[in-house]
């Protein structure tokens, strides 16, 4: 009698592979990885990884590596070190290079993050709208802050925590174009949101949920797991919300697209019923009562 063997998946033996090449690169992330090494020490070609790992991932393999550079400047600049020293620790091999990738990441340069946005201008606005207040906050490098709200004083008090040493001023026009795109989404007009300039701090994993998440249909959902599961990290559903609860960018980047495994809303910072507005307005369906 033949016993026949159930071949593996191709599905899994590119997440097995992309675990692989991901745990090599967080242990060695401080050291040159040129694309050649990582796929002679996966022992495949290396356009082979470079496909499969961005498929998976969401980022090419020397992008994922200068995303877990940037984790470990984050941390360093938090921790009180210099400059110089955390661009040290992280690999980078140059100051220059540093400001370049930080800029995304960051959302300001390395010196202005260590000093908690001391000497950044955070411009905002905050307007009414069918769901509550509205607010906006704009930094010369785009949209840092958007947040959904029933009182005024609560909202600026978040941006404040987000941004502890930054120049705060309530001086943008309620008819600036990235407001009014901003109000047009919310109202259940469509508006090209990805074509908005933004300007937020976020951890390479948070990044790469986001992402995930601004390339959900308007009008469609995601499970918590599914999402996990296309990230490639199907045991880390938990991850992925906790990355989504992080959002401080309402709409822009569309966490009320994701729902629980059971068909429910589950949470929101906005609070369930404008989540449910959301969905109700891009799926073309009743809002709730």
């Amino acid at each position: 009698m033949t016993i026949m063997t159930a071949r593996p998946r191709r599905t899994d033996t590119h997440l097995a592979l992309v675990d692989r090449v991901r745990a090599h690169i967080d242990a060695h992330a401080d050291e040159p990885l040129p694309l050649a090494r990582l796929a002679a020490e996966a022992g495949v070609s290396a356009a082979h990884l470079q496909r499969t790992f961005t498929r998976v991932v969401g980022l090419s393999p020397r992008r994922y590596q200068e995303q877990r550079r940037l984790d470990t400047l984050k941390g360093a600049l938090r921790d009180g070190h210099t400059v110089s020293r955390a661009t040290y620790a992280a690999g980078f091999a140059s100051g220059r290079r540093v400001y370049e990738a930080a800029g995304e990441v960051l959302g300001m340069t390395p010196g202005a993050y260590r000093r908690r946005g001391a000497g950044v201008a955070i411009h905002y606005t905050i307007v009414s709208t069918s769901l509550g207040h509205l607010l906006v906050a704009l930094t010369e490098r785009g949209i840092c802050s958007v947040a959904l709200g029933d009182d005024e004083e609560a909202l600026v008090g978040g941006l404040r925590a987000e941004y502890p040493g930054a120049e705060l001023e309530r001086t943008v026009d309620a008819s600036d174009r990235l407001v009014d795109a901003v109000v047009a989404h919310v109202e259940g007009r469509a508006t090209a949101l990805a074509e908005l300039p933004l300007d937020v701090r976020a951890t390479a994993f948070q990044w790469q949920v986001w992402r995930a998440l601004q390339q959900i249909p308007s009008g469609a959902t995601r499970s918590y797991q599914a999402l996990a599961t296309e990230l490639g990290r199907p045991t880390a559903a938990r991850a992925v919300a906790r990355a989504c609860a992080s959002n401080r960018i309402a709409v822009l980047i569309p966490c009320h697209r994701v729902i629980r495994g059971d068909g429910t809303l589950g949470g929101y910072r906005w609070g369930i019923p404008r989540k449910a507005a959301l969905l109700a307005r891009e799926g073309g369906v009743d809002e709730p009562r």
